[in-house]
């Protein structure tokens, strides 16, 4: 019997649980991969990140060819695709790891066509450390609050397993299906080459995560809470891109970080912030769509002007940390964390440009935007979402620079000439309106004067 492994984001071969089963099989199995754009609930992948797909589906073809078990790439609907794989390879079983976004749906009509045709289907935990549905409230409710939600996860009675190995020997069924190129799925940039600050920057692949992981913990743990917000600093360990491809689990990274003896457990948080993120996104697959506090959908949101918006994507503000984090994203496909507050606060507050044209903007320039991390992010500046940032919380630019880049290093980086450049608004001025549309939503029509709140931070 041989079984089809589908992968999605999980293009590993380590700690692949779907795989680890299929291995198994008795006549040997059929790795595919759909590049499904279609389907409801799924979302179309930036350019950035298609950029990252065509190379990580690369490593993982020439890693599972020297195994002897070709890669079939097909395009479409997935929901038609798998069964149509499924009749030409002969497979009587088909397994994959869980998605837990608006796909999940469709996975779940698919399980059940392919089980009412006698189809066994197995699907497994290979993308989060828990599964959403075991963490909730004492009343039953999704978490709202991160610390109560971590707090849950660490006592879970089930803890993240070990991860398991690679499997030992893996054999190709009896039939190959025919094949997709890849490079006819024109997910690269040919001319202008847009990416070739990303290439540069970033080498996708499960066997360059393994090494970036090693080289963060062979540094000293004790140095990423200091140095974490330091934009100039590299302290962060790289691996958001490689989480987001699940060319390394989550559950890898923990143990192998526990088991390195140093202090983790600010890094280890930083994954429950992840987790947190999907945890809101299986409750609301619509995160990018909509606010979570729904007295937002009143927000007065200023029409985005063209030379504000394009002047804020092209890192030509004025403001020199926020233009050094948008040319930052630009040129490598990624942005320092407190940078990316920075410049989402500047936009939804300052401009008052709704959190969702930025988001967008994000989808499409990041390496590491997944469907979950991306619009909660977004909607915790912008005050929207869960735990989000009190409304009057307006990351001042100026200040974040003296704070976190006292030297100027990142700024001269990568905006040496940001201070050459016009303010494109007024802080001042922008907060007091920032505040007063904020009040509006608060407390309706009648909104008091602008709160002058704590100390812009």
């Amino acid at each position: 019997m041989s079984t089809l492994v589908w992968f999605r984001d999980d293009l590993r071969l380590a700690d692949h649980p779907a795989l680890a089963a299929a291995s198994r099989a008795r006549d040997g199995i059929v790795a595919l991969y759909v590049l499904d754009e279609v389907s409801p609930g799924v979302r179309p992948l930036g350019g950035a990140a298609r950029w990252w797909l065509h190379a990580s589906l690369s490593r993982l073809r020439a890693a599972l060819a020297e195994r002897g078990i070709p890669l079939i790439l097909r395009r479409g609907s997935a929901e038609t695709v798998v069964p149509a794989v499924v009749s030409e390879c002969g497979a009587e079983q088909v397994t994959w790891n869980r998605r837990y976004g608006a796909e999940r749906h469709g996975d779940a009509r698919l399980k059940q066509a392919l089980r009412d045709s006698r189809i066994d289907v197995r699907s497994f935990p290979g993308g989060l450390l828990f599964e959403p549905w075991r963490i909730a409230t004492r009343a039953g409710e999704p978490y709202r609050v991160y610390s109560a939600f971590w707090r849950a996860c660490l006592s879970a009675p089930d803890p993240p397993a070990l991860p398991l190995p690679e499997p030992e020997s893996l054999r190709a069924g009896p039939r190959r299906p025919a094949s997709d190129d890849l490079e006819e799925w024109g997910l690269r940039p040919t001319a202008p080459d847009w990416a070739a600050g990303i290439a540069e920057r970033w080498s996708p692949g499960e066997a360059e995560a393994s090494a970036r992981l090693r080289r963060f913990l062979a540094r000293d743990p004790s140095a990423y809470p200091l140095g974490r917000d330091l934009p100039a600093s590299r302290a962060g360990s790289d691996l958001s891109p490689h989480l987001r491809w699940g060319e390394i689990s989550p559950r890898t990274v923990w143990h192998r970080s526990l088991e390195s003896g140093g202090d983790v457990g600010e890094f280890l948080s930083e994954l429950g912030w992840r987790e947190f993120a999907w945890h809101t996104a299986f409750h609301r697959p619509d995160l990018h769509l909509r606010g979570i506090d729904a007295r937002f959908d009143a927000f007065p949101w200023r029409e985005p002007g063209a030379d504000d918006l394009s002047a804020w994507r092209r890192g030509e503000t004025g403001f020199p940390l926020v233009d050094a984090g948008m040319r930052e994203l630009w040129r490598t496909g990624f942005m320092h964390n407190r940078v990316r507050m920075v410049a989402a606060s500047f936009l939804t507050k300052n401009l008052l440009i709704d959190w969702r044209v930025g988001e967008a903007w994000f989808w499409d320039t990041l390496v590491d935007a997944d469907a979950a991390s991306n619009p909660f992010n977004w909607q915790w500046v912008a005050g929207c979402g869960a735990d989000a940032a009190p409304y009057f919380r307006i990351f001042n630019p100026l200040t974040q620079q003296r704070r976190f880049d006292p030297e100027g290093e990142y700024v001269d980086r990568w905006a040496p000439d940001s201070l050459l450049r016009p303010e494109i608004v007024d802080l001042r001025i922008s907060r007091a309106r920032a505040l007063a549309a904020y009040d509006s939503v608060r407390y309706g029509a009648e909104a008091p004067a602008p709160a002058q709140g704590p100390s812009e931070t």
